[in-house]
């Protein structure tokens, strides 16, 4: 049975700001990577698995699949999968590793 997928209210801040962000050279492609971000995370409870280990979490929990450029960020729990973050790819994780840890849903 597929867990549940809930979005932390950190991954919702990140997804619109990648909209608004894209959205200056074109509206279209905004709306298709913010709509590619959404599509991939609904396949997520069905295979949490497919996403490889967060490399600077190192937490078999925490786990990260892509999208264009983007790393979306997730934790599996019993239940459900928490969208942690979705933060560009070039952008260094170090610094929000305690803070993608302590996310919680919306």
């Amino acid at each position: 049975m597929a867990r549940q997928l809930r979005w932390s209210p950190e991954a919702v801040e990140d997804v619109e700001s990648i909209a608004n962000y894209i959205e200056r050279d074109s509206s279209h492609y905004a709306r298709a990577v913010v709509s590619r971000i959404i599509s991939l995370a609904e396949t997520i409870p069905e295979h949490p698995q497919l996403g490889r280990v967060v490399p600077e979490i190192n937490d078999p929990d925490y786990r990260e699949r892509f999208v264009h450029k983007y790393r979306v960020i997730y934790r599996v729990e019993s239940d459900r999968i928490l969208i942690a973050a979705v933060i560009h790819g070039s952008r260094h994780l170090d610094p929000l590793v305690e803070q993608i840890q302590r996310v919680q849903e919306i």
